[in-house]
Formats: C-alpha cells, sequence, structure tokens
C-alpha cells in the first residue's frame, strides 16, 4: 500500500487505488453510497476508508474481553472499587 505523497505546500497528492470486488458486494456498495447522500462511489469509499482509519473498530480479542467480561457483571463475579483497592492494596488517593 502507499500513502499519497505530499507537496511542498503541504497537500496531499491524490493517487488511483485498484482493488478487486464481487460484483454482488459492488451492488451493495453503489446501493449504500446513493442511499446516503454521496455524491460518488469514490467519495464514499475514501469517507468510509478515513473513518475506519481515524476511529478503528475492536478487534477479535478486545470484543472477546469485552463479551468476558459482560458475562462476569451477569454471573455477579465482580467487585465494587473499594473491594478492588482493598485487594490489591491501593488507595483511591
Amino acid at each position: 500500500m502507499s500513502e499519497a505523497a505530499t507537496n511542498d505546500n503541504g497537500t496531499d497528492d491524490i493517487v488511483t487505488v485498484n482493488f478487486k470486488v464481487t460484483e454482488s458486494f459492488l451492488e451493495k456498495i453503489d446501493d449504500t453510497w446513493q442511499g446516503r447522500g454521496f455524491n460518488s462511489r469514490s467519495e464514499f469509499i475514501r469517507y468510509t476508508l478515513r473513518d475506519a482509519v481515524e476511529f478503528p473498530t475492536f478487534d477479535r480479542d478486545e470484543l472477546i474481553a469485552l463479551l468476558e467480561a459482560e458475562e462476569d457483571i451477569r454471573e455477579g463475579r465482580t467487585m465494587s472499587a473499594a473491594e478492588a483497592r482493598e485487594q490489591f492494596g491501593t488507595s483511591d488517593e
């Protein structure tokens, strides 16, 4: 993968990126960008990729940890902050 180069004036050059998708997936992409009011497929893909880079989603391990924590809460395997401080010998200061 290459990143856009920066000009002397501090702006990014526009580069073309090609990738392959199935026709059925492309139809879903087209339905999505048109339904959400984007002006073009490229605008939608740039927006989506920028969003994914700026706000990455949880990875698999993080999702598993969240699910395990939720199970601990449901099963009552939790403790208060005061109990944790006492058990681990830390202060609340």
